[in-house]
């Protein structure tokens, strides 16, 4: 009798046994983009702004770009070229400039501020225009650049 409790005992011991398969690995993170070369975007730029959800055109301007993130400009047409701010982190040039009379709405100022990203050969970006016109005067426009030959 005490050798069938046991096999019983034994029996019932495996079998509340749970087999629990490890838990899956979250995949890892994409690795991060490689850093910007500066060197890779001096030069002068065709920048065109855009509207947000569509294709129209709203400004185009010219950009000068440097290796460094001192010396950058950008011109507007018929008017005097204005010393972009820019910094660089990872893979994006942020930008900033103004206060400045706005191109687009007639008797405003407003400052930029937006982020660059090159891909395949283009400055790709958002740029948010902070208008004088009110606190809650703020529009998101899209950018695109091509290298001038």
């Amino acid at each position: 009798m005490r050798r069938f409790a046991l096999v019983i005992s034994a029996i019932l011991f495996a079998g509340c046994g749970k087999t629990e398969k490890p838990a899956a690995q979250p995949a890892p993170p994409p690795p991060a983009p490689a850093p910007i070369n500066m060197s890779d975007v001096a030069g002068m730029w065709t920048v065109k702004t855009m509207a947000m959800g569509n294709d129209s055109l709203l400004l185009t301007y010219t950009m000068k770009a440097t290796a460094a993130d001192t010396g950058w400009m950008i011109t507007f047409p018929n008017r005097k070229p204005m010393a972009l701010h820019v910094t660089v982190s990872g893979d994006s040039i942020m930008a900033d400039v103004g206060p400045y009379a706005s191109v687009l709405r007639k008797g405003v100022t407003v400052s930029t501020n937006g982020v660059f990203r090159l891909k395949d050969g283009k400055l790709t970006g958002l740029t948010v225009a902070h208008y004088s016109a009110g606190p809650d005067s703020v529009r998101t426009l899209r950018t695109e650049g091509m290298k001038k030959p």
